[in-house]
C-alpha cells in the first residue's frame, strides 16, 4: 500500500541554498537535501487501484510553468515548535495547481485536506527545540531568500513510514505548459 502526495521538486541549486541553513539548532533532526520538496496535496495511504486512478486524475491538470521563491524561514507548531521550514514567496500560480490537485483528490472520494495550505519546505523536524531556542535561530536566519526558479511540472512522490521523511520516490511525473 503507498503512501503518496503530490509535490514540487527543489531544484538542486536551490537545495544546496538551503542546506547551508542546517545546524545550530538542539533538538533539530535535519532534513536530506535531496528530500526537499514543496508538498502540494498530501494524499496518504492508498491501495494500488486508487494509486493508478489518483495518477490517470492528475494527468487532467493543465496548468502553465511559473517561478518560486523561498522568501523567509519560519517555524511551525505554535508554542512547542515541531518543524522549521522555509517559505515561499506568494503566487498564485502554485495556489491555483495546489487548489485543482484539491479538487480532483476530492472528486475521487479522498477526504479535504483539514488545514489549510501553507506552501513550505521543510528544514527540520524539532524534537526537544525550545521556543527560545527556535526563535534565536530564525532571528539569526529568517530573511534568508533564494533566487526564483522555473517549476516545469509537479510529481506524485511515494515515500515510506520513516523517520526524518524520505527516501521519496518519483512515481510519475506531469509537465506543465511552458
Amino acid at each position: 500500500m503507498p503512501r503518496l502526495f503530490t509535490g514540487v521538486e527543489i531544484p538542486s541549486a536551490i537545495g544546496m541554498a538551503l542546506s547551508i541553513m542546517r545546524g545550530g539548532l538542539p533538538g533539530a533532526r535535519w532534513i536530506d537535501p535531496e528530500n526537499y520538496h514543496l508538498t502540494l496535496r498530501f494524499i496518504g495511504d492508498v491501495d494500488d487501484v486508487t494509486a493508478h486512478e489518483i495518477a490517470s486524475m492528475l494527468g487532467r491538470v493543465r496548468r502553465s510553468t511559473f517561478e518560486l521563491r523561498m522568501e523567509g524561514l519560519t517555524s511551525f507548531g505554535g508554542r512547542k515548535p515541531r518543524a522549521v521550514v522555509a517559505t515561499v514567496a506568494p503566487e498564485p500560480a502554485l495556489l491555483e495547481v495546489q487548489a485543482e490537485q484539491e479538487r480532483l483528490m476530492q472528486r475521487i472520494g479522498l477526504e479535504p485536506e483539514g488545514r489549510k495550505y501553507t506552501p513550505h519546505v521543510t528544514l527540520a523536524r524539532l524534537r526537544d527545540s525550545s521556543n527560545s531556542q527556535v526563535a534565536e535561530y530564525l532571528a539569526a536566519r529568517g530573511l534568508f531568500r533564494t533566487p526564483a526558479f522555473q517549476v516545469s511540472r509537479f510529481v506524485l512522490f511515494s515515500s515510506r513510514a520513516s523517520v526524518g521523511g524520505g527516501p521519496y520516490v518519483v512515481e510519475a511525473s506531469y509537465p506543465l505548459a511552458a
